[in-house]
């Protein structure tokens, strides 16, 4: 088996203004990079927010995959609100026309990491709850942990706390191997002790001093995961993305570097 790869959307949504209808072009150059699958967050979706169906003849068009649809709440509260709850059955209901395709959970970070413990329970308890559902809609989950200074789940006793307190019935681990090392963790230690978990991958690369970097060019050995992920029989996606300043300015370059940095010395890795 091959380990696909594919471009999480996030290049692009830190110039969100410029790229929040863009979809369509997102989805040529992810093609050119030669990706097989895109994973865009739902604020990304434009004008496919409520038409699954002309996202997938489009996505046909291209041969790409949606490998994974990305919800960020805030879920502060011991169970989810109204809207949160509308919100995630709606993708719910989406996901239904992309069979296969795994529901990403992401939090959205606070401005800081006050009232820690009560943050973390609320989280869990909401995280559980939406991926039961989407379970019991043969919906796969995975919950993925980011690293800025307001993330509740950022270091390894936070991890510690996260990767315990999922319900592995019905939510997975989606690692992202750039936030691992922003948070002052070694990325191929808890990539493998947390395996088990791992139902989908994000790769990203950071410099010695914490910057982001293209794919390649940073501290994080993602020859070695790879390698390391298929020798365990891995058989999710790996979406790439990228933060860097050069993202900012230009994510259809650097999205067309990493996908020459990807056929050249990861995706042999992974076959």
């Amino acid at each position: 088996m091959t380990i696909p790869f594919g471009f999480q959307t996030y290049t692009w949504q830190m110039s969100y203004e410029k790229y929040r209808d863009q979809l369509d072009h997102i989805l040529t150059t992810v093609t050119e990079a030669g990706g097989a699958g895109i994973e865009p967050e739902v604020c990304m979706l434009g004008r496919y927010t409520d038409t699954p169906l002309a996202l997938l003849d489009e996505l046909d068009r291209k041969g790409l995959r949606l490998s994974a649809l990305c919800l960020a709440l805030e879920w502060r509260h011991g169970e989810e609100t109204e809207e949160e709850r509308a919100e995630a059955d709606r993708i719910i209901r989406y996901l239904k026309y992309f069979p296969g395709t795994i529901l990403t959970l992401v939090q959205l970070p606070g401005k800081d990491r006050s009232d820690l413990v009560n943050r973390q329970s609320n989280a869990l308890s909401n995280i559980n709850a939406v991926a039961q559902r989407a379970f019991d809609q043969g919906i796969p989950c995975a919950y993925h942990p980011n690293s800025p200074s307001g993330s509740i789940f950022r270091v390894e006793e936070d991890y510690s706390v996260l990767l315990n307190g999922l319900d592995g019935r019905y939510c997975g681990y989606a690692p992202d191997t750039g936030h691992i090392a922003k948070g002052g963790m070694d990325v191929e230690a808890i990539i493998k002790t947390y395996r088990s978990m791992i139902k989908h991958v994000h790769f990203k690369d950071m410099n010695a001093d914490g910057s982001w970097t293209a794919l390649g060019q940073g501290i994080i050995d993602h020859k070695g995961i790879v390698r390391f992920l298929n020798g365990t029989g891995y058989d999710g996606w790996i979406m790439v993305e990228e933060e860097s300043k050069g993202a900012e300015s230009d994510p259809d370059q650097v999205t067309l570097q990493n996908g020459i940095y990807i056929r050249e010395a990861l995706a042999p890795l992974g076959r």
